[in-house]
């Protein structure tokens, strides 16, 4: 028997967007597929539904690989690919393996020799870069900043540096609550004559991205508090 395919699926970023952003081989696949790994089992199965209603979620396997589960690649996963059957990953937001969990799983199906097919869909970091007006030839990911203020102030300065020096766009995210908290760290720590790009709500009826200097962001009100914000240092 043919071995199944790991199929990494994207999903939306912001509510009832799926026309716009995703294509419809995502419907194709989520239709066929039965085995799904996924970082929330309530959300996941609801966004399924949103893309294919007649989809029979009790007759569907789900497998959590949240911050507190332990999913058991051996016992949970490679039982259904040798079976023959498709396995997907399936993202909270976005991208599956970006700034989101999966890449374990991914690095385990290489071992096996195992088919992996990343879907087309939406990315939060990549939207960003191509609407900041900084460079997409050179750029590097951070993800979340340290937590400890030191730290972080540490963290940015050495960003910044970097930026400047090599010319590398630098990108990076905040929980959401602490989005003020970031930029205002940001204004404080940065050159005045430093660009950066905030983009919040992307793909959303309220998306918001602007590049500016530091110093102009010092003179210019924005709320992204509790909105998911891609930050970007140029």
């Amino acid at each position: 028997m043919n071995k199944g395919k790991l199929y990494l699926i994207p999903t939306i970023l912001s509510e009832d967007s799926q026309e716009a952003v995703l294509p419809i081989t995502i419907t194709n696949h989520i239709k066929e597929i039965n085995v799904f790994i996924v970082e929330n089992l309530r959300t996941a199965r609801r966004y399924i539904k949103k893309i294919y209603r007649e989809k029979d979620i009790d007759n569907t396997t789900f497998y959590s690989y949240g911050k507190h589960d332990t999913l058991s690649l051996e016992e949970d996963f490679l039982p259904h690919i040798l079976n023959g059957e498709n396995v997907a990953i399936l993202s909270e937001a976005g991208l599956p393996c970006v700034a989101d969990p999966g890449s374990k799983v991914v690095e385990y199906a290489h071992d096996f020799q195992i088919e992996v097919i990343p879907l087309v869909g939406p990315s939060s970091i990549l939207l960003a870069l191509m609407a900041s007006g900084m460079s997409g030839q050179n750029f590097a990911f951070t993800g979340y900043l340290p937590i400890d203020k030191k730290e972080r102030n540490r963290t940015i300065k050495n960003l910044e540096s970097v930026a400047k020096k090599s010319g590398q766009t630098q990108i990076f995210m905040e929980t959401p609550y602490r989005n003020h908290q970031l930029l205002d760290t940001l204004k404080a720590q940065c050159n005045n004559k430093t660009k950066l790009c905030i983009a919040a709500n992307i793909t959303s009826s309220n998306e918001f991205i602007q590049t500016k200097t530091i110093e102009e962001w010092k003179y210019t009100k924005v709320d992204i508090h509790k909105q998911p914000t891609i930050f970007l240092l140029s």
